[in-house]
C-alpha cells in the first residue's frame, strides 16, 4: 500500500457517488462548486439527484433542509469558508433549530485554498458550529476515515458538518484492523511520554513528529480525534491521566476549535497537565500554499517535535 493516497474531497466524492447509486434518496446541492467539490461525475450520472443553486450560498441551506424535510438524505456541499459564514444565520434555524438531518459539506477547507489568502481560508468553522446547538462536526484525517465517516452519516440521527482538503493524505489506518465511528476517537499510535491530539488533515504531521521524536528516546502517543462534536472526553482524560503533557493539532483558529475544547475539559475536571494549543494564531495567514502555511507556523513534523521537547523540557 502506497504511503499516500488521495486528496479526502476526492473520497468524498467517488464514495457519494457509490452510495447515491445504491439510494435515490441521496441527493447534492451545490452552490457551483461541482467541480472543485470533484462532484462533475455525480452531476452526469445522476442528474436527478443534483440541484445546482449558483453562487447561493444561502439559498443552498434553505433549500437543502427543505429537500430533508421532504425525506431526502442531502448532502449540501459548497467551500467550507463561504458555507460556514454567508451561511451561518440558515445553518443555525433552518438545519440546526428545525433539525433537519442535512449532511453540511465544507470543501477545500481549512488552508487549502492556499495562496488565495485569509478570504478564502475556514479557520472559523469549528468555533462557529461548537456554538451552535444540534449540529455535529467531523473532519477525517485520511481517505480511510473519509470513506468510512460518510458511510455512516447516510443514516445518522442529527445534522453534521463534515470538511475536507484537496491536498493527498497519507494512509494513517488499517482498513481491515481499525474500527471508524462517529464521537469515538481512533489511537494511531501508543506512548506514555507525551499525548499529540489532532483533528483532520493535520494529523498526519503529528504521526510524523511522533516518529521523530521515537528515535531521540521520546514515546509519543497520536490520536485523531476526528469529531469535535460529540466529543470523546474519555480518550482526552487517559492521555492526560497517563502521558505527561498533551499537545492539540488543528487546521484553524486556536480560538474556538480542538484546543480550546480539550483545555476546557480539563480545567472543569481538576486536572492539570502541560497543554500547548498549535494551531492558527490571532492573525491573518500568510501567503502560501497548504503546506507553506503550515510549516510557518510549526504544524509539521519537525515543528511538532520541537514544541514536544519544549513542553517535556527536553533539550535534544
Amino acid at each position: 500500500m502506497s504511503n499516500y493516497g488521495q486528496p479526502n474531497q476526492q473520497v468524498f466524492a467517488d464514495t457519494l457517488l457509490e452510495i447515491g447509486n445504491r439510494n435515490r434518496d441521496v441527493m447534492v446541492v451545490t452552490s457551483d462548486s461541482r467541480g472543485s467539490g470533484k462532484l462533475i461525475a455525480f452531476g452526469e450520472q445522476l442528474p436527478d439527484q443534483t440541484v445546482e443553486v449558483g453562487i447561493a450560498e444561502q439559498n443552498l441551506v434553505g433549500l437543502s433542509a427543505g429537500l430533508a424535510a421532504a425525506g431526502k438524505k442531502v448532502f449540501a456541499v459548497s467551500p467550507a469558508c463561504f458555507m460556514t459564514i454567508r451561511s451561518l444565520e440558515q445553518i443555525k434555524n433552518d438545519i440546526a433549530y428545525s433539525d433537519r438531518l442535512v449532511r453540511v459539506i465544507g470543501i477545500s477547507a481549512g488552508v487549502s485554498y492556499g495562496m488565495l489568502g485569509s478570504t478564502h481560508h475556514s479557520l472559523h468553522d469549528y468555533a462557529a458550529l461548537r456554538c451552535i446547538n444540534n449540529i455535529d462536526i467531523v473532519a477525517p484525517a485520511d481517505n480511510f476515515e473519509t470513506r468510512a465517516a460518510l458511510n455512516a452519516v447516510i443514516d445518522y440521527p442529527r445534522p453534521i458538518y463534515m470538511r475536507f482538503g484537496k491536498k493527498p493524505m497519507r494512509h494513517l489506518h488499517d482498513p481491515q484492523k481499525t474500527q471508524f465511528e462517529i464521537g469515538k476517537a481512533i489511537k494511531i499510535r501508543d506512548g506514555d511520554d507525551l499525548t499529540f491530539i489532532a483533528i483532520g488533515e493535520p494529523t498526519s504531521r503529528a504521526l510524523e513528529a511522533a516518529e521523530l521524536l521515537d528515535a531521540e528516546g521520546l514515546s509519543c502517543r497520536v490520536v485523531s480525534m476526528h469529531t469535535l462534536r460529540p466529543f470523546d472526553t474519555d480518550t482526552l482524560l487517559d492521555a492526560a491521566r497517563n502521558t505527561r503533557a498533551i499537545i492539540t493539532v488543528e487546521e484553524h483558529s486556536v480560538y474556538g476549535g480542538l484546543g480550546e475544547c480539550c483545555a476546557g475539559i480539563l480545567m472543569q475536571r481538576g486536572i492539570h497537565v502541560p497543554l500547548k494549543i498549535v494551531g492558527i494564531p490571532d492573525e491573518y495567514t500568510v501567503t502560501g500554499s497548504q503546506y507553506d502555511i503550515f510549516d510557518h507556523y510549526g504544524i509539521s513534523g519537525e515543528g511538532l517535535a520541537s514544541t514536544a521537547r519544549e513542553l517535556l523540557g527536553v533539550n535534544v
